[in-house]
């Protein structure tokens, strides 16, 4: 199967092109609280094969190939292989296929800056996304979403305004934290942050207390554009269901064994792991999954307990239609 796909032109490091790398995600800075809609991918990922149509809406056609009739062995592929099995990366496009057929682009991570995105990056731990818009509007209305407005705030002010997202001063802790990072490591500048080279700034995001590697890498991935995939509680649970891994959460494994069964493009990684997101949080629920309305549901294992629920609705007629809300 052939595949389209578009990659972004590799950017000197330079200061002028550092800046033009980035500056589709930044408001000027006297209207950086006027914007109106948030900052998006310039290139949707594409991962279709050639000779097939992207959105056949027949009813029960899917656009892309079926591995419906697969058996789970219960010993999942080997994790980071250099040359991942066909099979497995066979499921993991056509999971891609299913879910942005299904969906369409979701537009994810929402941000008016790349700063934004940080912020929201740390305040989604352990809550839920409604939380955090509460607590970056409280942000913007007190003017402090900016790196110099937030090392200038006194902490409990900051603790304050953050308290709708919960565990707020730990949160507070974290975001000072990375803001002296910032300052004392890259002279206060996310543009020189951003562009340095994917593992050490990884190393160095993971040395900051209150940042784990799921939050790194969506700091990488969403404000950075780097290409590291994002594994959160739901991959683990979709892939695990589906017999592609085992489900245990073991971070690192899984990263590296879907980022090594993909085209490595970070607009790929960044669409496939939202529609994961929204399918974790719609459909493949932890206690109730609604298999029969699922967009997987062609591709679960015909051994599979959950197979049985595959028929509980006719195909297309799930009501969900996909934002992340």
């Amino acid at each position: 199967m052939s595949v389209v796909l578009k990659s972004l032109t590799p950017v000197p490091l330079d200061s002028a092109s550092l800046n033009a790398q980035f500056r589709f995600l930044d408001l000027h800075p006297r209207r950086r609280y006027r914007a109106l809609e948030m900052a998006s991918a310039r290139v949707l990922p594409q991962l279709v094969p050639q000779n097939v149509p992207v959105f056949d809406r027949q009813p029960g056609k899917l656009p892309f190939p079926i591995i419906r009739n697969r058996v789970s062995t219960n010993t999942p592929i080997p994790f980071a292989s250099p040359t991942p099995d066909p099979q497995t990366s066979a499921f993991l496009r056509s999971s891609y296929h299913a879910l942005f057929h299904a969906h369409g682009p979701q537009n994810w991570w929402p941000g008016r800056s790349r700063f934004e995105i940080i912020v929201g990056a740390i305040l989604t731990q352990n809550t839920s996304w409604t939380n955090v818009e509460r607590a970056i509007r409280n942000l913007r209305e007190a003017r402090v979403l900016s790196a110099s407005a937030m090392r200038r705030i006194h902490f409990m002010k900051l603790a304050k305004l953050l308290r709708p997202s919960g565990y707020y001063r730990q949160k507070t802790q974290t975001l000072k934290f990375f803001v002296n990072f910032l300052y004392r490591s890259h002279g206060g500048s996310l543009t020189r942050m951003l562009a340095t080279p994917t593992l050490p700034l990884r190393n160095q995001l993971l040395a900051l207390r209150g940042i784990g590697p799921e939050t790194a890498d969506s700091i990488l991935l969403y404000a950075g554009k780097h290409t590291v995939f994002v594994v959160d509680a739901y991959t683990h649970r979709i892939f695990g269901r589906h017999g592609i891994t085992d489900g245990k959460p073991d971070y690192e494994k899984v990263r590296a064994f879907i980022e090594t069964s993909i085209p490595r493009q970070p607009e790929l990684f960044n669409e496939f792991h939202a529609l994961i997101v929204n399918t974790g949080k719609n459909w493949c629920r932890k206690s109730v999954p609604r298999c029969g309305e699922c967009p997987l549901r062609l591709l679960l294992p015909v051994n599979s307990p959950l197979s049985k629920f595959t028929e509980i609705l006719p195909v297309g007629t799930s009501s969900l239609a996909g934002s992340l809300a």
